[in-house]
């Protein structure tokens, strides 16, 4: 949970001080945009070490090396001259967040099965509650320490989280899966369960990432928010993160993980045509952009852990690889998607109606293209 709350820091937090960010190393507010899209995807590449590395090494020594990491690129940020240094330090605060995955598989070492996909729910639940909170708690940093606030308070939680992890995490290695990192690689990729899931996984997570990375964009940029009202606005978007969450822990042993999957795919596309829809009637505001949004974020929100426990449900002895798979992908397909989305100079309401269609779209099909296989004899 302490993981969690320090994962919010770099991409949430951050937000209301775009436009501090962008003046201070004189550049524009979509190069910052640019500095979060670059950051997930320097997190994706460090998760793809991180977690196979972690079946062999343990747990715990990457967990607190990673924490080290994240605290000595946060600091780099802070006495960063010129906007190419901080964005290197952005890149060595991201390498070191890379081992935030280790609290998922945590998850898969330390909790039976029935408890893994509660517990996924709760933590997803409680990301939307610091979600919603953190641009507030943002533009109040802004306000008093400037952007430079985020990043004193991110190093601070991160020594305590080291700390706690010396503390608490055992000491006992992980003993290696047989057959090496490429072994099970070739397994999960021969795991049509396993690759659905993780595709599910990044349809959705790409739908959040885009939001977030484009939302000082639209709000800021065009509908001329300050950061407190930005905040304000924000707290609805993350409570939509916890009124899934609420839902998806309802939806759990009522409906099979397929379905869950299902109905949040499809409010996913119908936020997306309600978005598209609206941008047509009448001018962008608050209102028409975070309504859909709103209920965009629900059917994400009811996916991520439906989706995450389907893919690893066969994959327990090998946790560190699979989970490290799964967040590679949303991390670095998040990464791309808002860095290109947030190029557009034009029209991005109706560009992020179109990622949440098609987004649900894919999934739907790719949803039928599993059942039809389980059907054949296929599948589990």
């Amino acid at each position: 949970m302490m993981i969690s709350l320090l994962g919010v820091f770099p991409l949430d937090v951050i937000l209301p001080s775009f436009p501090d960010l962008a003046a201070s190393f004189d550049v524009s507010l979509k190069s910052i945009a640019f500095s979060v899209s670059i950051f997930a995807i320097g997190v994706a590449i460090s998760q793809a070490i991180i977690g196979p590395l972690s079946d062999v090494v343990g747990r715990k020594p990457l967990l607190i090396g990673g924490l080290a990491v994240s605290v000595i690129g946060s600091l780099g940020c802070l006495f960063s001259k010129g906007y190419e240094g901080f964005m290197i330090f952005r890149l060595i605060q991201a390498v070191g967040c890379g081992s935030f995955v280790l609290s998922q598989v945590l998850v898969q070492d330390i909790f039976p099965e029935k408890q893994q996909h509660v517990l996924r729910i709760l933590m997803l639940t409680l990301s939307g509650l610091l979600i919603s909170l953190s641009p507030l708690a943002g533009a109040v940093l802004q306000h008093y320490l400037g952007w430079e606030g985020s990043f004193y308070i991110f190093s601070v939680l991160a020594v305590v989280v080291l700390l706690l992890s010396l503390l608490v995490l055992p000491d006992k290695p992980v003993q290696p899966v047989r057959g090496g990192m490429l072994v099970n690689l070739g397994k999960l990729v021969a795991d049509r369960e396993f690759v659905v899931g993780c595709a599910l996984c990044s349809l959705a997570f790409s739908c959040h990432f885009v939001f977030v990375v484009v939302s000082p964009l639209l709000l800021i940029g065009v509908l001329g928010l300050d950061e407190f009202m930005f905040g304000v606005v924000f707290v609805g978007y993350g409570a939509a993160y916890v009124i899934g969450g609420l839902v998806a822990r309802k939806l759990t042993g009522v409906l099979p993980l397929y379905t869950q999957i299902g109905f949040g795919l499809a409010m996913i596309g119908f936020a997306g045509l309600v978005l598209f829809v609206w941008q047509l009637v009448e001018e962008l505001s608050v209102s028409s952009l975070m309504v859909p949004v709103a209920i965009g974020t629900i059917g994400v929100a009811i996916i991520r852990p439906s989706a995450t426990s389907y893919a690893l449900r066969k994959h327990c002895e090998r946790a560190g690889v699979a989970t490290s798979t799964i967040n590679v992908l949303l991390f670095a397909s998040g990464g791309v998607v808002s860095t290109l989305i947030a190029s557009i100079e034009n029209g991005l309401p109706s560009v992020l109606a179109s990622v949440f269609m098609a987004s649900s779209l894919v999934g739907v099909w790719l949803l039928y293209f599993l059942k039809s296989n389980e059907r054949r004899g296929g599948g589990a």
